[in-house]
């Protein structure tokens, strides 16, 4: 059982988007490009207990905010004030019948996220029997044929779709949302919902990026130990003999404590007043001794060290706060032993050998799993075709990008290379890639200088979004542009002079090329900054002994003995520390430049389209 298609329509940031998932992925993307909403629209409709809350929508959930028929949206939006003359002069009377009539017959903007659920094992094919389509995994489509043994083929397998449809009710004035089978609203008399048992079939679990845990080990119900006892049918039996046990435990029934002495001169002078049938006999129990109020106060306990002290475990450290959380998730999986896993962020507050090992543990638990990441650690755990580069453009449209390697970068390559060369650019939107490991240490120390001396007119590259990469030499400069660009990311290019040839090559691959007219970077630098600056560097640098031989007295020939040190430094950031130590002036007025170019050209508005992400709910709140 997988997932083998979402689509979304007016959901979050997206308008519209349509994705093909793997039965292994991860999704990737900048910040604010739509993981989390992917992830919240499968929660939607495949969430067993997400439209248990009330309203399961409110207007944020609506793309850009709008959830209201455009013609009550419309009053009171025109820019011009009406001004009235003074005197008495009454405003023109509003036809508020006519008005409400129109916003009665138009319909209000609708979420809609539909869900292809695909490769239905044998219970699942017996539950859902009347609703079942048949999906082709080698043209990944439904299969409609009106050939019944064309079904017959491996490739053919059975799958269910299925549909949630939110919306605002001016009538109820509130949101309502149900998820359908999706045969039922074109072909059945009457919509079928889509009920929990159903959902509970699919077994779809949702692990957020913010996981406080503050529920996981409670009985309250939904919480994910109240689901592993659900599951194991223990629940029936452990309330019966908790509450008996309870009912037999006087607090503080020791006479020596005094408690039970002032109880008792509450009792006789409780009977001056009322007779005995109203109540006596006041004495105190650790509950209310009913199911509910246990479910909120049992705590689980948690050791702390080596010794005997536990803790409650809401105060374990985040790290392994998570663990217990994906711990017990993975417990779910297993009893339920058919699910669709889907986390977030894996690698919070747990270091890289145990996001490797819930990658792993996680994907042999599960028939589905999807992850959201920035971690190096947990990217390169997945093949190219089980990563999925998401963009989203201004107007909300949201697409998918497969990763497809240039000739020049084999696989080997990308694999070795991953965490230092290609993971940082697949997680931007904006690359420069620079002709070698000079310009990419160098370039970024110049923007951050030139933004702390002039905030005004330079910003670093980290806050423009741009992500550096070294393509090791000029020749690998296009190909490594051609991947960035084919993933829909903006890129540059930073380089030395190129002949006609090479530099037509990285035009055509790039949005802007930033090349001097030097041979190389450490010429730029050296022809175009100070003698003051280079001294004051060379004074204040250990230079090794074979250049100490070499340039005993620096300053006497100072661009020989510079040109020197930045050879030997190279890759090394002797010229990225230079530019550290240097005011405006120091720096060469090409680099100058170009770092205010870049600016302008990363500083475009944001598009009313560009939403933030609602992702700040916890696990346990939707379980």
């Amino acid at each position: 059982m997988r997932i083998a298609e979402i689509s979304i329509e007016n959901f979050r940031g997206i308008r519209t988007a349509t994705l093909r998932l793997p039965q292994h992925g991860v999704l990737i993307g900048d910040n604010n490009t739509g993981k989390t909403t992917v992830l919240e629209a499968i929660d939607l409709a495949l969430g067993p207990d997400r439209l248990n809350r009330f309203p399961p929508i409110d207007e944020h959930d609506f793309f850009e905010g709008r959830y209201l028929p455009n013609s009550i949206e419309d009053i009171g939006a025109d820019d011009e004030e009406i001004v009235f003359p003074s005197g008495d002069v009454e405003a023109p009377p509003i036809d508020e019948e006519a008005t409400e009539k129109d916003a009665e017959t138009e319909e209000s903007p609708t979420i809609r996220i539909d869900v292809t659920v695909v490769d239905l094992n044998e219970e699942q094919k017996a539950h859902f029997g009347d609703v079942i389509e048949f999906w082709d995994n080698d043209e990944g489509k439904f299969y409609n044929q009106p050939d019944p043994a064309g079904v017959d083929p491996e490739h053919i397998s059975e799958a269910i779709r299925v549909t949630f449809l939110g919306s605002y009710e001016p009538e109820d004035d509130d949101f309502e949302g149900e998820t359908f089978f999706t045969r039922s609203l074109t072909e059945g008399d009457s919509a079928q919902k889509f009920r929990k048992s159903d959902k509970q079939r699919c077994g779809f679990l949702y692990l957020r990026s913010v996981r406080t845990g503050s529920r996981a080990l409670s009985l309250e119900r939904g919480s994910l130990l109240d689901i592993i006892l659900r599951l194991k049918e223990l629940r029936p039996q452990m309330w019966e003999a908790t509450l008996s046990h309870l009912a037999e435990y006087d607090v503080a029934g020791d006479p020596a404590l005094g408690i039970t002495g002032v109880l008792e001169s509450i009792n006789a002078s409780l009977k001056k007043y009322v007779p005995k049938e109203w109540g006596l006999h006041p004495h105190l129990k650790v509950s209310n001794l009913t199911r509910q109020h246990l479910r909120k106060v049992i705590t689980a306990f948690i050791a702390t060290g080596k010794g005997d002290h536990a803790a409650p475990f809401y105060r374990q450290g985040t790290g392994t706060l998570n663990m217990l959380v994906l711990a017990m998730l993975s417990q779910i999986a297993e009893d339920k032993q058919n699910v669709i896993f889907a986390m977030e962020e894996p690698e919070t507050a747990i270091p890289p050998y145990a996001q490797k090992r819930i990658v792993h543990e996680v994907r042999e638990l599960s028939a589905q799993s999807l992850f959201t990441s920035h971690s190096p650690y947990v990217l390169e755990e997945f093949q190219t075709d089980e990563t999925l580069v998401l963009r989203r453009e201004a107007d909300g449209d949201l697409s998918q990008t497969d990763i497809t390697l240039p000739k020049s970068v084999k696989l080997k390559r990308y694999r070795q290379e991953f965490r230092t060369r290609f993971c940082e650019g697949l997680l931007a939107r904006r690359i420069l890639v620079a002709e070698g490991a000079t310009e990419t240490q160098s370039f970024p120390i110049i923007c951050r200088r030139l933004a702390e001396l002039d905030p005004k007119n330079f910003s670093s590259l980290e806050s423009l979004g741009v992500c550096i990469v070294d393509a090791g030499s000029d020749s690998q400069i296009a190909d490594l542009a051609k991947l960035y660009t084919s993933l829909g990311k903006r890129v540059f290019a930073l380089c030395d002079k190129q002949d006609e040839t090479a530099k037509a090559a990285i035009d055509a691959e790039v949005e802007v090329l930033f090349m001097h007219e030097e041979h190389g970077f450490e010429d730029l630098v050296l022809k175009n900054t100070t003698a003051d600056a280079l001294k004051r560097y060379a004074a204040a640098v250990s230079w090794p002994q074979h250049l100490q031989q070499k340039h005993p007295n620096p300053e006497g020939n100072i661009q020989a003995a510079m040109a020197d040190l930045f050879l030997w430094g190279k890759a090394n950031w002797i010229a990225a520390d230079f530019f550290s130590q240097c005011s405006a002036e120091e720096i060469p007025e090409w680099l100058q430049q170009k770092a205010a170019e870049l600016k302008e050209l990363c500083e475009e508005p944001v598009s009313d389209g560009d939403t933030i992400e609602n992702n700040d709910e916890d696990i346990e709140s939707l379980m």
